[in-house]
């Protein structure tokens, strides 16, 4: 739930609580400040608080925006000055807070990028242009004028923050538009969204609906976007029944917590009846696991093209022994999906996730989707920045893990110091480790030895779980 704090007065502040309480869904908490007493009615939804003291008071306003974490504010007074000094008032209290003022006058706000002046008159001239012949139509009247067209912004901690746009699942929908700095960024799929931007995107008015609720979030979302099912490949073959059992157990315990919708198990190769009909009795409790033999040996590569096609896979979950198989795996690296590596340590029973910290854009780039598998997974998050060197230069990655756990609520344990990460990471056989996807870990195991890439190295250990999320690379 969103903060937002909302000041009013006047006639379109009575209009605009109005429609507020219209249009409540119970998703944002909303405090109000108004002197005005004849705005106010008895009866408001729970999640409308009121406050009756003038906003042009630094102290009063201060001493309610330290109590609460607001996000954003919305300013809608009848009068030029006292907008001005509350505007004044908000941003000396908070230097980045994102406001949104009514303002007929064309106030002057030195060019302040995190005000949003709306002009009613404009708006109603707008209006009244569209009904013209020959007058280009805005947005919100294109089509059918059932809201197939739709204006996001992506929020700090959104897990669509740092995702290139090739690897979100956009079925029924899709990005055409993006506004960065108030400027028009060319689409393409190597394009990386950030915090801030706004995306344009067309589709089935329903479909448009979810996809705003899932980027409107900063939590429980995964394996979104990526997708929203769950795939656990087994080649009977070549793996132990006891590493298949375990995998059949782990992914099932992931089912449970991860907010996906579906889980596909696929059985390649099998041997014996009595396997299968072990992993069945396993899933009997779940109406929603997907149970599929392949009887017809149609190899790995051809069962992963198939199904990608056919499920909307967001995790892929693979035990070490297939994980060995790099022709076979470098399909589904191919495909940029997040990777669930089994390791031989038993994945239900860690209590914590750990991240060593590397080069900083991969892991900006990854770092939405540590804070909501740890919160989904209920793990402690432990982010480490061992640099043996002693020049990582990390410190805003640093800030930025921090930032992000005021957004998700979640506490991280920074600890920085020159050990050798992978020496360490060996010590937290107990843990599920989140690190980036990267081209390089296919590099012939000799060729890693000269690496100095910690991630990479990582990648080669079999004695910890690890969640393998794909970036973009340039």
């Amino acid at each position: 739930m969103k903060q937002i704090l909302v000041i009013l007065d006047g006639i379109v502040a009575k209009k605009l609580l109005e429609r507020m309480v219209q249009a409540n869904t119970l998703d944002n908490l909303y405090d109000i400040v108004y002197t005005d007493k004849s705005l106010i009615k008895e009866d408001y939804p729970v999640n409308f608080r009121f406050y009756e003291f003038d906003p042009t008071s630094l102290f009063k306003l201060e001493s309610l925006l330290n109590k609460t974490y607001t996000t954003e504010a919305l300013v809608v007074l009848d009068s030029k000055d006292d907008t001005i000094y509350t505007i004044k008032n908000l941003r000396h209290i908070k230097s980045n807070l994102e406001i949104t003022v009514y303002d007929p006058w064309e106030i002057d706000f030195n060019g302040d990028e995190h005000i949003y002046r709306y002009d009613s008159g404009q708006i109603s001239a707008n209006g009244l242009l569209e009904r013209l012949p020959n007058i280009p139509i805005v947005a919100q009247n294109i089509g059918l004028r059932a809201g197939e067209i739709m204006e996001i912004k992506i929020p700090f901690g959104s897990s669509f923050a740092y995702r290139y746009i090739g690897s979100i699942e956009q079925v029924e929908w899709k990005i055409f538009g993006l506004y960065r700095n108030q400027k028009m960024i060319p689409i393409r799929p190597s394009l990386i969204l950030k915090p801030e931007d706004i995306i344009l995107a067309i589709g089935k008015p329903s479909v448009l609906m979810q996809v705003y609720s899932a980027i409107s979030k900063n939590d429980g979302m995964f394996p979104m976007p990526f997708g929203q099912n769950i795939f656990l490949f087994i080649d009977m073959y070549i793996q132990e029944v006891e590493e298949i059992l375990t995998a059949v157990n782990e992914t099932l315990m992931l089912h449970k917590r991860l907010n996906n919708k579906k889980l596909i198990i696929k059985i390649a190769r099998p041997t014996t009846l009595g396997l299968i009909n072990q992993i069945k009795d396993l899933s009997k409790d779940f109406d929603s696991v997907i149970i599929e033999v392949d009887y017809h040996n149609l190899g790995f590569k051809n069962i992963i093209k198939q199904d990608i096609k056919k499920y909307n896979i967001g995790m892929m979950v693979l035990t070490s022994t297939l994980m060995k198989f790099k022709e076979a795996i470098t399909d589904i690296f191919s495909l940029r999906i997040p990777i669930l590596k089994l390791a031989t340590s038993n994945l239900s029973m860690a209590k914590k996730s750990v991240v060593f910290l590397n080069d900083t854009k991969s892991y900006e780039q990854i770092s939405p989707v540590i804070m909501d598998v740890a919160a989904q997974l209920k793990l402690d998050i432990n982010v480490f920045d061992y640099d043996p060197v002693g020049n990582s230069g990390r410190g805003e990655l640093l800030k930025h893990f921090e930032n992000l756990s005021k957004i998700f609520s979640k506490e991280v344990r920074i600890t920085t110091n020159g050990k050798n990460p992978i020496r360490e990471l060996r010590h937290y056989e107990d843990s599920l480790q989140i690190l980036p996807l990267k081209k390089n870990m296919l590099k012939n195991r000799w060729l890693k030895v000269f690496s100095t890439d910690s991630d990479i190295i990582a990648y080669e250990l079999t004695n910890i779980n690890q969640l393998l999320i794909p970036i973009i690379e340039e």
